[in-house]
């Protein structure tokens, strides 16, 4: 059975945002992928443009590959509960998360759909991240960046030094 929207576009795709929103979400949700991330670290940025207003903001960056979260109070009050308790943006490292569209978001005087963060952190059996380490291992056994994946966590940087690697650019003889 062929899928009807194979050549739709949603609406919101289109509006360029650096940063993580409720149509990003719709995506996975889609394509029935979890929604089980981990917070790779949170950084306080300044002077930066969010929905279209310059301001501070605490974000959040993945370990996946998923664009950064822009924290609001509600989200950031439950990760500093997953991190004991810390109220310091530098102890919110290596949290896995579950997020989740609510439809019923207050902004200002509209309510819009928004990207929260369920309550209750998610049971995660920790994957080990693959390191340059296991390269040689990983060539040999013809591991794909998607087979390794399902066995590890792997930063950006690890899967883009790893395919430099595995597919070394050819040199004129």
């Amino acid at each position: 059975m062929k899928n009807t929207n194979d050549h739709k576009h949603h609406y919101r795709l289109v509006m360029k945002s650096d940063h993580l929103g409720s149509a990003d979400l719709e995506e996975f949700i889609e394509e029935k992928k979890p929604l089980i991330f981990t917070i790779k670290h949170v950084r306080q940025e300044y002077g930066v443009m969010v929905a279209g207003k310059k301001g501070d903001f605490n974000i959040a960056y993945f370990v996946e590959a998923i664009k950064p979260m822009v924290l609001n109070a509600t989200n950031a009050k439950i990760i500093r509960g997953f991190a004991g308790g810390s109220p310091m943006v530098e102890d919110w490292n290596q949290i896995p998360i579950e997020l989740y569209i609510d439809e019923n978001v207050r902004f200002g005087k509209d309510t819009v759909s928004g990207v929260r963060i369920r309550p209750l952190q998610p049971k995660t059996k920790a994957k080990p991240f693959f390191t340059d380490a296991n390269f040689d291992k990983a060539k040999k056994a013809g591991a794909t960046i998607d087979m390794i994946k399902h066995s590890y966590q792997i930063t950006p940087e690890v899967e883009a030094a790893y395919l430099k690697y595995e597919l070394p650019s050819k040199t004129p003889a």
